[in-house]
């Protein structure tokens, strides 16, 4: 999955520690989402979207070419 969240966090000239205690998570989780590491739960993904006023699919996206995503569906 391939995130915007960097993009919104400066659009609002939010630094991570700030977006981090907006949505309830620490510093380290966003760290991991802006760098594609970690992929939040629908429900963190719904929290982040409200937080901007935008859909998930503004934020998150899925990428078909990404090289992750095609070897966890190869797995299955």
């Amino acid at each position: 999955m391939q995130t915007k969240l960097k993009v919104y966090r400066a659009m609002h000239n939010l630094t991570q520690e700030a977006l981090a205690n907006a949505i309830g998570v620490t510093r380290q989780t966003v760290i991991a989402m802006e760098k594609g590491k970690y992929n939040p739960s629908l429900e963190l993904a719904f929290k982040i979207a409200h937080y901007f006023k935008v859909k998930i699919e503004d934020i998150f996206f899925y990428d078909q070419n990404d090289k992750k995503n095609q070897m966890e569906v190869t797995k299955n």
